[in-house]
């Protein structure tokens, strides 16, 4: 199984906006998240992965050639005043990718592929999530951060997996 992150482009936009109503359908299940009356979720923030110098990046997941998924990264943390940290932003595997390897080789990939201070958010509501990302941090490093972090008065608590990733 050949698993690669390749860098999303311009020319990507329709497929990532297919992709994400399947990720947000899916992520529905954790928030509130209501369609449109075009019968989409629609992704606000999509158009700002093609905008040069915000730190934003987008990333198709491919598993022997095919389409499996995407990952959406972006500078700047969530959780404190650091602008400089990598965040995964979005993460998604197709379902019929998923326990495979797959979602795992594509992250260390998208690790390997830049330098510095990480952190990945995790909805503590999302079991899946809560299973997999533990696994994918612990298989790329020995030495990370793991946390809960609730914002201001939000209700929905995340897990935060903070690590560095070495050069090369």
């Amino acid at each position: 199984m050949e698993v690669q992150l390749v860098p999303a482009t311009i020319e990507h936009q329709a497929v990532l906006e297919n992709l994400l109503e399947l990720y947000l359908h899916d992520f529905s299940e954790f928030i509130d998240l209501s369609v449109g009356e075009d019968g989409r979720f629609g992704y606000e923030y999509l158009e700002e992965y093609w905008k040069p110098g915000n730190g934003r990046r987008a990333f198709l997941i491919r598993s022997d050639g095919r389409l499996a998924g995407f990952a959406l990264l972006q500078r700047g943390s969530e959780v404190s005043p650091d602008p400089e940290v990598l965040d995964v932003a979005e993460f998604f595997v197709l379902r019929g990718f998923r326990r495979a390897g797959i979602g795992l080789a594509a992250a260390h990939l998208l690790f390997h592929a830049y330098e510095g201070r990480w952190e990945v958010r995790v909805l503590e509501s999302n079991a899946g999530a809560q299973r997999f990302w533990p696994r994918v941090v612990e298989a790329f490093t020995s030495e990370f951060e793991q946390f809960v972090h609730r914002r201001g008065d939000e209700a929905r608590p995340v897990t935060v997996f903070r690590f560095h990733s070495p050069p090369g």
